[in-house]
């Protein structure tokens, strides 16, 4: 079943449209998330679920979802984000590694680290493009800029994780 009908049965009022349509994307939703605040964030994912459900009804266009969708996200990182810069920064707590720790949990340590260390616009187009596989006008949309932009944030993301990751000296 496609978003575009599971849209309109939510506008309907079928009580297990929205359900569907929240298990369908709450996984891309929360690696969005999580990968913009670099930690998991239950009530940002929250907050982007509780703006759907009220938006959906102005929906115009239910075939463009997953761009709303996203811009909602969007939204709430950034308002999350404009909170965390307003506080002052936590002392986070030791890392603790066992010594079953295998190469693909370090690589992928290290890659959210780096990914962490990107400016956050850059980041967001990675994330939104590589991992969320949306089209270029869809992250144009997203991230309320033009194409062009787009393609240079994610040039530019490329090379910064590339010289972050030889920082690291990550070697693949």
């Amino acid at each position: 079943m496609s978003d575009e009908l599971l849209i309109v049965r939510c506008r309907l009022g079928e009580r297990d449209a929205f359900p569907e349509l929240v298990h369908r994307w709450h996984g891309a939703v929360d690696r969005y998330v999580r990968r913009m605040l670099a930690g998991p964030d239950d009530d940002v994912v929250q907050e982007v679920w509780l703006a759907v459900f009220k938006g959906l009804p102005a929906l115009r266009q239910p075939d463009r979802f997953a761009p709303w969708l996203f811009a909602i996200a969007r939204r709430a990182v950034a308002n999350r984000l404009r909170d965390a810069y307003a506080q002052p920064e936590p002392v986070p707590p030791e890392e603790q590694s066992g010594p079953d720790d295998t190469d693909a949990v370090a690589d992928r340590e290290v890659l959210a680290g780096a990914l962490g260390a990107l400016p956050v616009r850059e980041r967001e187009v990675l994330l939104l493009f590589y991992l969320e596989d949306l089209s270029l006008e869809a992250c144009a949309q997203i991230c309320e800029v033009p194409v062009g932009t787009v393609k240079s944030r994610l040039n530019r993301a490329r090379r910064l994780l590339r010289d972050e990751l030889a920082r690291k000296e990550y070697e693949a």
